[in-house]
């Protein structure tokens, strides 16, 4: 199939379209460049220009002229992933959907909304009536609930509520596939993990309904210890203490706190842990009690009553990939792995710090996972060379850690390394033509990939 550009964009003229080579680009970039890996492989690569459909029918309008043309479609919102999810790895057009940015309805537990709307805006549109969205992303300021579920897996309220995949985290999806007559799809329970998480392969969000919970006046902290396994386990038997309500649990490894967190620093010693933790108004006289039964933890900060000179900011923006933005602020040599340590984390955790040292510092997420909580990790890596953390990668195999790669663009390099049936079988359903975010899915392209070397898309739109 040769895509026949100008005809397409000829065609989709009267909408909200944009050629211009330099905001195209910005429009054709996520925020990959979080990896060094990908970094070299995707940053020349950009579309050939952005349609911003105003309406669902302008969606459905775009798909049916990109078909007919056999133009490639990248879906994106903010543009906030880290993984290469929105990168046009074969140019084409990106469909860019900050038009579609409603809060339609708010009703007790659920929210429906339109893809393109900021979690922000989402969140404050149900605050007005006394609910939240159960998690978010620490991109909550600038990140799209669409492009959260296209590619994203959890975050804060993940140590309460779990994982995105999670039975009851998404209630409804509305979908466009692209095929000559695009149709619009709705899915609900088992059919949703056909389409979310898919980075957009397989259809395009239109609309979204997503479960709340009660809102909260969150109060933020800082704890200080002494010791890196003492914070750990603050954080983990503090979310398992089930009377005590939190919506956030990260710790961080000293010194990340003292290197790159500014306004903590002068608050922080030298050689001790960070925990960061949001804790329900109501539950603040417990874990006054709880906090003091931990020899060498310190309270140095809450948000509800302090005399700092500096105001932190928010707390979540410290956890989960805002950790890895703020050092990478102050280091460019910083990179991250995605880790998940099963069973007891605590040996294995001890390895990894006895392995690497410095070379790699430890930032653990408490996630609830089966009912169970228990750690992921956005490791700090120094990088050096890209065999070097290949070799951190098998390291951290070896010893019964499972890897979820941020440095693979691809559904199937970033998990478990194998494909996902449904999503595929799906995808030759709503995308015949293979034109949606081509290079992705690898099951599409390549079904007998052995994943023993990193996946090269061979479409991939060379460096001019």
């Amino acid at each position: 199939m040769t895509p026949d550009i100008a005809a397409a964009r000829a065609a989709l003229g009267h909408l909200d379209i944009d050629d211009n080579p330099v905001s195209v680009r910005a429009k054709s970039r996520d925020f990959f460049w979080y990896s060094p890996v990908l970094k070299a492989r995707l940053d020349h690569l950009t579309a050939d220009f952005v349609v911003a459909p105003r309406s669902e029918a302008e969606v459905i309008e775009t798909l049916r002229v990109c078909h007919a043309h056999n133009v490639p479609v990248t879906v994106r919102g903010a543009g906030t992933g880290n993984y290469g999810q929105a990168m046009p790895l074969a140019g084409g057009c990106v469909l860019h959907l900050k038009h579609l940015d409603r809060v339609t309805a708010v009703h007790p537990g659920r929210v429906i909304c339109q893809p393109g709307a900021l979690l922000r805006d989402v969140d404050a549109a149900c605050n007005a009536h006394g609910q939240e969205l159960r998690m978010f992303s620490s991109t909550w300021a600038t990140a799209t609930i669409g492009g959260f579920i296209a590619g994203g897996s959890g975050g804060i309220g993940s140590c309460t509520w779990g994982q995105l995949r999670d039975l009851g985290n998404i209630l409804r999806l509305r979908v466009v596939t692209m095929e000559e007559t695009p149709r619009v799809l709705e899915f609900r329970g088992e059919e949703l993990s056909r389409v979310s998480h898919a980075y957009g392969t397989n259809g395009v969000i239109t609309e979204v309904e997503m479960p709340l919970a009660p809102a909260y006046d969150w109060v933020g902290l800082f704890v200080a210890v002494d010791d890196f396994d003492a914070a750990a386990r603050l954080a983990l038997d503090l979310a398992n203490e089930d009377g005590i309500l939190i919506k956030l649990a990260s710790v961080f490894e000293a010194p990340t706190a003292q290197d790159y967190f500014q306004r903590v620093r002068p608050h922080i010693r030298d050689g001790e842990h960070l925990v960061a933790l949001m804790i329900a108004p109501h539950a603040m006289d417990a874990f006054g009690v709880f906090l003091s039964r931990r020899p060498g933890a310190r309270l140095i900060y809450r948000s509800d009553a302090h005399d700092w000179d500096r105001d932190p900011g928010p707390v979540f923006e410290y956890g989960w990939n805002h950790t890895t933005l703020r050092a990478l602020k102050v280091d460019p040599a910083i990179t991250y792995l995605q880790v998940l340590y099963p069973g007891d984390p605590y040996p294995k955790m001890a390895k990894m710090r006895a392995l690497f040292g410095a070379e790699v510092l430890q930032h653990l997420e408490v996630i609830r996972a089966g009912g169970t909580c228990g750690f992921a990790s956005l490791s700090l890596v120094k990088f050096t060379t890209e065999e070097r953390l290949e070799e951190i990668v098998r390291l951290h195999e070896a010893h019964g850690c499972f890897v979820f790669n941020p440095h693979r663009y691809t559904l199937e390099e970033g998990g478990r390394q194998h494909r996902d049936e449904g999503q595929l079988s799906f995808k030759r359903e709503a995308d015949p033509k293979g034109l949606l975010n081509p290079g992705k899915m690898i099951g599409w392209d390549d079904p007998d990939f052995d994943y023993a070397t990193i996946w090269h898309y061979p479409g991939m739109k060379a460096a001019e």
